[in-house]
C-alpha cells in the first residue's frame, strides 16, 4: 500500500515541482464590464445609486435571451436554407420579360411588403413556377422573424409527408401536436398548394387546417400555381372571400394555363444549345459545312434580339430543330417567354382542349400561341393537310404577320413549296429571314431531300435573291 508520504510527495511533484508537467490554464472566457460575469445587477434608483435590495439580470443575459428567443423562432419558422429570401433580394418587378406580367408582380410585391408589417387576413399568391410566389412568401417570413416575431413555413406536400410520419411509433411528436402547430401557428405560410397528391386524405387534412384558419381569421399566406377556378370548391370558397383574403396573380391567366399543362414545351430538348452544336462535321464536304456555319450564325444573332420571322429549312435531321431549341433555350435562361411546339402536336393540343375533360381552355392556349412573344412552330408541313388544321395554324400565322410578332419556324420545305397564303407570308422578305441549310441528316438514316448547294442560300428581309 501507497503511503501517505509517498502520495504527497507525488502530489507535490505533480503540482508544482520543477520538473512537472504543467497543463496551460483554460482560456478566460470573456468577462462582462458590467457585471463582471456574475449576471446579475442591482438596478440604479432615480438619483444613479444603485438598489442593493434587489437584482436584475444583466444586458449581457438579456442578449443571450434575445439570441436564443431568435434561435428558437428560427428552428420554429421552418425556413432554413429559404433564410436567404429577403425583399432586399427581390427583384423589384420580377423576373419575367412582360411588361403587364411586371406590373403584377409590383403590385403583388407591394401587398407583400404591407403583410409582412401588419398581417391580418390571407395574402393568395398565384403563379406558374418560376413566377416568385415562393420568394415573396419568405420574405414575409424572414421580415416577421426579424421583428421577433414567429411565422411557421411549410411546403404542403412536405406537410403532408410530415402528418403520415406522425403515425410511426418512433415520431418524436404526435399527430395531434403536430396538426395542432399548424392549425394554430400566429402566422401560417403554405407553399405550393395543389402539388400535393389528390387522394381523399390528402385533401380532407388540408381542408381541416385551411378551414379551422378561415373560421378563427389567422393570418395566413398560400401560393398555389393552380388556378382559382380549378380549386376543390370547399377550397376555392375560403381562398377566394373577399372578407378575408387578397388574391394577387402574379401572370395573366392565359400564360398561367399554358405553363400549368404544357409550359414552354422544350422540357425534352433542354439540353439542346449552340455550344453542343456540331456545325463543322468533317465528315461534310466544304459547301456543306459552310451551310451549317452560315445557319449556325444567323442563328444565334437572331437569338440575341428576336424580331420578324426565322425560317429554317432542310433535309429532316440537318439540325433545324437543335438551333430551334438552342435559339429557345437562351431566351428562357434569359427569362424570355417563349412557346415551342412540334406542329402536329400543337393541332393536337387543340383539339384536345375541346374536350370537357381540359385542363385548359382552348381559347386560352390558342390567344397565348398567337400572342407569345416569341413563338417556335417545328416541322411545319408535316401536319395533317385537313380544312381545320391549315385555318388554325393560318389564323395564328396571320395575326403574327399583322402583329410582326417574333417567329422561328423549321420545315422540311422551302416557302416556295409550302404555297398556299402561310407560304405567301413566310416567303416576304420585308418580314422573314429565310434559311435553307443544305446538309444532309446527322444520323445518315434520313437523305436529304435538297440537293447540296456551294453556298447557303440565305435571303434577307428587304433584299432579292438573284
Amino acid at each position: 500500500m501507497e503511503s501517505l508520504g509517498d502520495i504527497l510527495k507525488r502530489m507535490q511533484i505533480g503540482a508544482g515541482s520543477p520538473g512537472a508537467r504543467r497543463e496551460p490554464p483554460p482560456p478566460a472566457e470573456p468577462c462582462c464590464p458590467v457585471c463582471q460575469g456574475i449576471g446579475f445587477v442591482h438596478p440604479l434608483l432615480e438619483p444613479g445609486r444603485p438598489d442593493f435590495s434587489r437584482v436584475v439580470p444583466c444586458r449581457c443575459q438579456r442578449q443571450d435571451v434575445e439570441k436564443d428567443r431568435l434561435g428558437r423562432l428560427q428552428r420554429y419558422s421552418n425556413l432554413g436554407p429559404l433564410a436567404r429570401l429577403t425583399f432586399d433580394s427581390l427583384l423589384p418587378q420580377g423576373r419575367s420579360a412582360d411588361p403587364q406580367n411586371q406590373e403584377r408582380f409590383g403590385r403583388a410585391l407591394s401587398y407583400a411588403r404591407a403583410f409582412a408589417q401588419n398581417p391580418e387576413g390571407w395574402l393568395i399568391l398565384c403563379g406558374a413556377s418560376g413566377a416568385g410566389k415562393t420568394h415573396l412568401a419568405a420574405a414575409i417570413a424572414n421580415e416577421r422573424l426579424s421583428q421577433g416575431q414567429p411565422t411557421f413555413f411549410v411546403v404542403a406536400p412536405d406537410l403532408l409527408d410530415h402528418l403520415r410520419a406522425t403515425y410511426s411509433p418512433n415520431s418524436d411528436i404526435s399527430y395531434d401536436m403536430l396538426l395542432e402547430q399548424v392549425r394554430n401557428a400566429p402566422l401560417l405560410i403554405l407553399d405550393d398548394l395543389g402539388t400535393q397528391s389528390s387522394t381523399p386524405w390528402a385533401q380532407e387534412k388540408l381542408f381541416q387546417i385551411i378551414n379551422h384558419r378561415y373560421n378563427s381569421r389567422l393570418p395566413t399566406v398560400i401560393t398555389t400555381n393552380t388556378l382559382m377556378e380549378d380549386m376543390d370548391e370547399r377550397l376555392r370558397t375560403r381562398l377566394t372571400d373577399p372578407s378575408l383574403s387578397k388574391v394577387c396573380v402574379l401572370e395573366e391567366r392565359g400564360l398561367l394555363v399554358v405553363k400549368q399543362v404544357a409550359s414552354h414545351g422544350l422540357e425534352t430538348l433542354k439540353d439542346n444549345s449552340f455550344d453542343n452544336f456540331d456545325f463543322k462535321r468533317r465528315d461534310l464536304p466544304v459547301e456543306q459545312r459552310r451551310s451549317l456555319a452560315e445557319a449556325y450564325r444567323i442563328c444565334t444573332e437572331f437569338a440575341k434580339s428576336p424580331e420578324g420571322w426565322l425560317v429554317l429549312s432542310g433535309a429532316s435531321g440537318c439540325g433545324k430543330t437543335h438551333l430551334a431549341a438552342a435559339m429557345g433555350n437562351q431566351r428562357l435562361s434569359q427569362g424570355y417567354p417563349v412557346f415551342f411546339r412540334v406542329v402536329p402536336d400543337l393541332l393536337d393540343h387543340f383539339r384536345a382542349a375541346y374536350g370537357p375533360e381540359s385542363k385548359v381552355t382552348y381559347d386560352a392556349l390558342f390567344d397565348h400561341v398567337r400572342n407569345v412573344s416569341l413563338l417556335i412552330l417545328d416541322d411545319l408541313g408535316a401536319e395533317s393537310s385537313t380544312s381545320w388544321a391549315h385555318e388554325k395554324l393560318f389564323q395564328i400565322m396571320n395575326h403574327r404577320y399583322n402583329t410582326k410578332l417574333a417567329t422561328i419556324i423549321t420545315s422540311r420545305y422551302t416557302p416556295e413549296k409550302m404555297g398556299g397564303a402561310i407560304g405567301s407570308r413566310m416567303r416576304d422578305l420585308k418580314l422573314s429571314t429565310v434559311v435553307e441549310i443544305k446538309a444532309p441528316a446527322y444520323y445518315g438514316d434520313t437523305e436529304a431531300t435538297e440537293s447540296p448547294a456551294n453556298a447557303p442560300r440565305r435571303r434577307r428581309p428587304g433584299i432579292q435573291p438573284g
